[in-house]
């Protein structure tokens, strides 16, 4: 399949949906989510920079960026131990 077809089936999918009267509690959910995620990986970007200097490296992936966006610090430092004692 076309890319171009693809994208117009999903902006199609989109206006689709904004016509249907989709609450926008479902857009704000799924926004904070974006966000939460992207804050997570900027986290972990952060600790793999400072990090590198004591031999700690946490890639960044989506159960990660998850797991630190939506925890916040804590999540962070709770992956920083894993990967420094168990891995």
């Amino acid at each position: 399949m076309e890319s171009y077809v693809i994208i117009a089936v999903l902006a199609g999918v989109v206006i689709l949906l904004l016509m249907a009267g989709v609450s926008k509690k479902a857009f704000r959910f799924i926004g904070q989510a974006f966000m939460k995620l992207m804050i997570g990986a900027l986290f972990l970007f952060f600790l793999n920079a400072i990090g590198n200097q004591f031999g700690i490296y946490v890639p960044i992936n989506f159960v990660t960026s998850t797991i630190s966006g939506f925890l916040g610090i804590p999540g962070v430092a709770a992956l920083a131990a894993l990967q420094y004692w168990i891995f």
